[in-house]
């Protein structure tokens, strides 16, 4: 099978370079003190002023669909080993690890790079800074990517299994949950979740693009029927054994 990169909506890279130059211009931005930093600030002190008890308790409910380790990679490498074994394929897993790789290559050194504090922080006098704490580490919102990405990888895997509509929600509803959820509970500044948004999506991007069906596993594999194509099989649905 030959390794040829699979369409995107928007189709093209134009896409993808304007959300790279997003993700650069606003981490820019942030660095020479633009007005966003007042923006951030602003938006902190009235989330902070407005968050009834009963409302925080609800929405770190509601946070915990971005935990990435916890919740999100074991869920996804549960439904993957249910389409592997529906399909008889280990190809939903490759989707999983490449996941895992590109979160893991570029969430934790960004962070580590931008050394941000948190938007609760009250001890230190500039928190909305950037490249100003060695203990910061919330720019840009991992909850955020994490939702992006594994509630990607998962409407990928369940694609047919459910209705359409199931499927955008799946992969749409979490990110905006998360960017609001974060944003409210003082998690993460405004901007951490806007970033993260263009980062999420660039990365989504890259791993709609990568060809998992024509990745080569090797001739064991191919000689037990566990290397057979799995994203360009025909629906769920369209199969009778599964209706």
């Amino acid at each position: 099978m030959r390794f040829v990169l699979r369409p995107v909506r928007p189709s093209g890279w134009w896409f993808d370079g304007v959300l790279l130059s997003g993700f650069v211009v606003l981490t820019l931005a942030l660095v020479w003190r633009s007005p966003l930093l007042d923006v951030d600030l602003a938006v902190r002190d009235f989330v902070d002023a407005h968050r009834p008890g009963w409302a925080d308790t609800t929405l770190r409910v509601f946070n915990k669909l971005g935990q990435g380790g916890q919740v999100l990679t074991p869920l996804a490498a549960i439904v993957a080993f249910l389409m592997t074994r529906r399909r008889h394929t280990v190809r939903p897993f490759l989707l999983v690890i490449g996941a895992f790789a590109l979160t893991y290559v570029t969430i934790g050194p960004l962070k580590l790079w931008t050394d941000r504090l948190a938007a609760s922080n009250k001890l230190d006098p500039h928190p909305e800074l950037l490249f100003h704490a060695a203990e910061g580490m919330s720019y840009p919102s991992g909850h955020v990517v994490n939702a992006i990405v594994w509630y990607g990888v998962l409407a990928a895997l369940l694609t047919g299994v459910f209705r359409p509509g199931v499927v955008l929600a799946i992969r749409y509803a979490a990110p905006l949950i998360l960017l609001f959820t974060t944003t409210y509970l003082s998690f993460h500044w405004l901007t951490d979740g806007l970033a993260a948004i263009l980062l999420g999506l660039l990365l989504d991007r890259i791993l709609q693009r990568i060809p998992w069906d024509a990745v080569p596993l090797g001739g064991r594999l191919d000689r037990a029927n566990w290397a057979g194509p799995f994203f360009e099989q025909p629906k769920f649905a369209e199969i009778p054994s599964l209706r």
